[in-house]
């Protein structure tokens, strides 16, 4: 290898937090607390061992068939009232002497003879000594005010309750409306209207709430009570029975119990929450040692490493709130399938994939049904992935998102069948969700273009359309520097099949090497391919020539910048001539000053050497394509050597040291270049003059 990666990079440390930091995030997104042993539902098939009571469990009834049964004594209870101490005989001589009091004055303005109140006073006795003997119940009471209420109770004891109708006993309201008609019948209703009888009149029969209270609570404590007991060693449920009402209201009693038998609650969920964070820590140190092991460039990047990391976070953190929202399909909804698509875009299919099942293994103690859930995913990320293998239109991904739902649909059915035996238990409210996991997948396309302002990365799509030679900047470089147009495409092609060769990205090391020269728009004749006989350069001293070849890299630059082009575009710009020397002017300058030594630096390029091997690939095909078109003779013998002197004159200087190309790279690359080098040059043979056409008569 010419640059082997030996150490961690140095960025090591943050991502070590930022790992830390989405274990976290991930363990407080997790379930805690008292939650269930088994993930099972109503109209599901008990798919685990048989479960058999391990000690006696009371069956107490569902919150629902309780919440029920409450409000339904609530409406039922007959308020109790109790008697209390009354003297209706003094209460009667009362009234009796309240209504003989009233003056004829105020009785009839004095014009009319008092009438004699005798009857009247004596059916006022008959009424109050009839209404209390049956009791006069108290009207402060929402209860007896209540115009459903056609009983109540009357408590002659603690334990001895009489029912009565309504209609039978009076409020003193009721009873004052009694006297009040025997007052008409009589002729002595001013009398009883000035008398303040209403105001002696009282219950004697009080709402009881303490009482009233007990009743019912004790009522309420009797619909609570346990209905069944499961005995030791009963079975609960077997394996393969269909989940009803009864086994499911079984199963949550069993784990109820479990529950309070466990010692020390706050243990218990420390323990789960410490279990949490090892399964999630195990998990992200899997992936992080697969992505170093077998793909250690990445975790050079600590840029790429954090866009990695956060994308697991972000994820989750949707999976938990939709869950939250719509337990048990909300988990299903969120489109995990994009974390693949992203990393394929940007990355590659290898940690695409693997990074896709941890997310799936993170995800899955959310779920109800974790194998179920693991299963659906592992299948849609696979079909993503392979589907998306050779990326180059936004289209694709409508076509992706379809067939990411047909993998849904197929996997679901298949578990269904397999755990049911039939499709009785086949859920359209999964199939929904799922299609609509599958439909959002094509939310990729939107947050591709987010990622790329983001993270300054560059998907294969926006290299394609970067490469298209109708974009402005290459129709002006092609308008205004023909000759370093033609330069550039030739090189793409020559860079474009040596990256492909050696396993580096062709669509990325084409598009950088269209661009590579667009520095060359400030001074195009200054350029050797611009040229036609007459050179500038010879008016100039080789320092100001050497300045002007130099500066194509910095306004090279400036133009890109200005035109929106990608970082990783631009690193081609600066990289493609690296820390190498404008050899020809500074040996000519050497020449000329034979007795000075003579120092380097106005004749060397600013850099960086290349850091890809992209980069290098493009140094390469640059210096061997423009130096190919010197050759006096395109033999395959010297193709040949031009090539081997050129790359080895690059490695000998050092140019290609901080890039990751091995020995066998380079061979690659120089049998690529010589073998199309020598398709590009090749010989025609020469046609013969037609011997049927007349010569003409100056020549004959």
């Amino acid at each position: 290898m010419l640059n082997k990666p030996s150490r961690l990079p140095a960025g090591n440390a943050l991502i070590i937090i930022v790992t830390l930091a989405v274990t976290a995030l991930v363990v407080y997104c997790y379930p805690h607390g008292s939650t269930n042993r088994y993930k099972y539902k109503v109209g599901q098939v008990w798919n685990y061992a048989k479960l058999v009571a391990p000690y006696d469990i009371d069956i107490y009834p569902d919150s629902l068939t309780v919440s029920k049964r409450v409000d339904s004594i609530r409406a039922s209870h007959i308020p109790v009232y109790t008697p209390r101490p009354i003297d209706v005989n003094s209460m009667i001589k009362q009234v009796d002497s309240l209504i003989m009091k009233v003056p004829d004055s105020v009785a009839f303005g004095g014009f009319f003879k008092y009438p004699d109140t005798a009857p009247f006073i004596k059916e006022v006795n008959n009424i109050l000594l009839a209404a209390y003997k049956t009791g006069v119940y108290s009207e402060n009471t929402t209860n007896a005010q209540s115009t459903k209420q056609k009983y109540i109770k009357i408590a002659s004891s603690p334990t001895e309750l009489t029912k009565v109708a309504v209609d039978s006993v009076l409020t003193p309201s009721k009873l004052y409306e009694r006297l009040d008609k025997a007052a008409t019948r009589y002729n002595c209703h001013p009398i009883l209207i000035n008398s303040g009888v209403n105001g002696v009149l009282t219950e004697s029969m009080v709402y009881d709430t303490d009482l009233n209270t007990s009743i019912l609570n004790q009522a309420i404590g009797e619909a609570k009570a346990p209905n069944r007991r499961i005995v030791k060693n009963e079975t609960i449920v077997d394996n393969g029975t269909v989940i009803n009402e009864e086994i499911y209201n079984w199963l949550q009693n069993y784990e109820r119990v479990v529950a309070e038998r466990e010692t020390g609650t706050a243990r218990s969920e420390l323990m789960t929450v410490i279990g949490q964070i090892f399964y999630v820590l195990l998990l992200m140190a899997v992936l992080l040692g697969y992505i170093y092991f077998y793909d250690p460039m990445i975790t050079r990047s600590v840029k790429t490493m954090i866009f990695l990391l956060s994308m697991i976070g972000l994820f989750i953190v949707f999976e938990a709130l939709l869950n939250a929202f719509i337990p048990g399909k909300g988990v299903y909804i969120v489109p995990l399938v994009i974390i693949p698509i992203l990393l394929l875009v940007y990355l590659n299919g290898r940690v695409a994939l693997m990074t896709g099942f941890v997310t799936t293994l993170l995800v899955a103690p959310m779920a109800i049904y974790s194998l179920e859930f693991i299963f659906l995913q592992f299948v849609a990320m696979s079909i993503a992935v392979y589907s998306l293998r050779d990326l180059s239109q936004r289209s694709q991904l409508l076509r992706t998102s379809a067939m990411v739902i047909g993998a849904y649909l197929i996997s679901y059915t298949a578990l269904t069948v397999m755990a049911n035996g039939s499709f009785d238990n086949f859920s359209w409210r999964m199939i929904g969700s799922l299609t609509l996991s599958g439909a959002l997948t094509a939310m990729a396309y939107v947050l591709m273009s987010l990622i790329e302002r983001m993270f300054g990365f560059v998907s294969n799509v926006t290299l394609v359309e970067l490469s298209d030679t109708n974009n402005p900047l290459l129709r002006q470089l092609s308008d205004e520097c023909p000759g370093t147009f033609q330069h550039s495409i030739a090189v793409s092609n020559l860079a474009a099949e040596a990256a492909r060769l050696i396993g580096a990205n062709p669509t990325l090391t084409r598009a950088g090497a269209l661009y590579h020269d667009i520095g060359k728009l400030k001074n195009p004749i200054f350029f050797t391919e611009n040229q036609h006989g007459v050179t500038p350069h010879d008016g100039l001293s080789p320092i100001k020539s050497a300045e002007i070849i130099i500066s194509h890299v910095s306004e090279g630059l400036k133009r890109a910048e200005k035109a929106g082009l990608p970082a990783v575009i631009r690193d081609f710009i600066a990289q493609h001539h690296g820390k190498g020397q404008a050899k020809y002017f500074y040996y000519t300058y050497c020449k000329q000053h034979p007795d000075e030594n003579v120092d380097p630096a106005p004749f060397t390029y600013p850099g960086p050497n290349p850091l890809t091997r992209e980069a290098s690939v493009l140094m390469m095909a640059d210096a061997v394509e423009a130096a190919s078109r010197s050759l006096k003779e395109h033999t395959p013998e010297a193709i040949k050597s031009l090539v081997d002197k050129i790359i080895d004159s690059q490695i000998a200087d050092g140019l290609h040291n901080d890039s990751a190309l091995s020995f066998r790279d380079v061979s690659t690359i120089k049998d690529t270049f010589t073998r199309r080098l020598m398709t590009m040059y090749h010989s025609r043979i020469s046609y013969p003059d037609d011997p049927n056409k007349k010569k003409s008569p100056t020549t004959a």
